[in-house]
């Protein structure tokens, strides 16, 4: 059965899961499946148990002292993994979702995600994890590998919390822009939506008749404008996103190799962490 698959943690980012999640649901009249995944941690790691260099003696000791915190954190997870989803799905229902199914699991928050994606029509996952407060100008190192990995189109929550009442379509005529085009045409998340089609490239007569191929797929069913710019695209989609209220970026993931991404960057992981706004990606 299809559903919105919405992913939440500890993180400041959970609430703004939940609105477009709910806003999906309501859009695409689909149930939410809300997920909370509780990883396993080292309890050793966790402590930095220094115990090798001790004492037989001394060093059970600790080791039983560190297997009942253990105990107690893993209680303490799960408790705490409760609540968020009992929040989580209350704000959900208040949010007008079609229906809200709740899952706690526990193992590796990628795989589980992975896993859960089969039958789900969007995935809806925070910017960053629990951990945000200290890299507050960096991509979660979990959603990378998600998008990465995942089979179909990735909704980040991000920045202001709006719900989304316009798109911006990053277009370079790549197969994964092709695909973004698609589903904006096809797809009731975004039926009435006003859409802005921008592409970064040489202006030239190419590009245009590029540009212009892909308002003509759209133009039937939405309001649509284009922009043209020989810039970055970091530099142009940011600034249309920005003078855009309350919109949403959606763009192709990862066109290049992985190893190109290493070298010079990618321009996906790139708006992800400076739009302050959710971002729809599609692989």
């Amino acid at each position: 059965m299809e559903h919105v698959l919405a992913c939440i943690d500890a993180s400041a980012y959970a609430a703004q899961v939940c609105d477009l999640a709910a806003w999906a649901s309501r859009r695409l009249r689909l149930p939410v499946e809300l997920l909370h995944v509780v990883q396993r941690k080292d309890a050793v790691a966790a402590r930095r148990d220094l115990s090798g260099a001790i004492g037989l003696g001394v060093k059970t000791a600790l080791l039983e002292e560190l297997t009942r915190l253990e105990e107690a954190d893993a209680r303490l997870q799960v408790e705490r993994g409760r609540v968020l989803l009992a929040s989580g799905a209350q704000r959900l229902r208040q949010a007008g979702a079609t229906e809200v199914r709740v899952l706690h699991r526990h193992g590796g928050i990628v795989e589980t995600i992975l896993e859960r994606e089969s039958g789900g029509h969007v995935v809806v996952i925070g910017k960053r994890g629990a951990s945000h407060a200290f890299a507050a100008d960096h991509l979660g190192s979990k959603i990378e590998r998600v998008v990465r990995a995942s089979t179909g189109p990735v909704l980040v929550a991000a920045g202001n919390g709006e719900e989304p009442r316009a798109v911006v379509l990053a277009y370079d005529g790549s197969k994964a822009a092709a695909r973004a085009l698609e589903r904006l045409a096809a797809s009731p998340l975004f039926a009435g939506l006003p859409v802005h089609v921008v592409m970064a490239g040489a202006e030239d007569d190419l590009n245009r008749r590029k540009l212009d191929g892909a308002v003509e797929q759209i133009a039937p069913a939405h309001e649509v404008r284009s922009t043209l710019r020989a810039a970055r695209p970091e530099e142009v989609l940011a600034r249309v996103v920005e003078q855009t209220p309350a919109a949403l970026l959606m763009m192709g993931a990862y066109g290049h190799s992985p190893l190109r991404n290493l070298i010079v960057g990618s321009t996906t992981t790139a708006m992800i962490r400076t739009v302050q706004g959710p971002v729809l990606l599609v692989r």
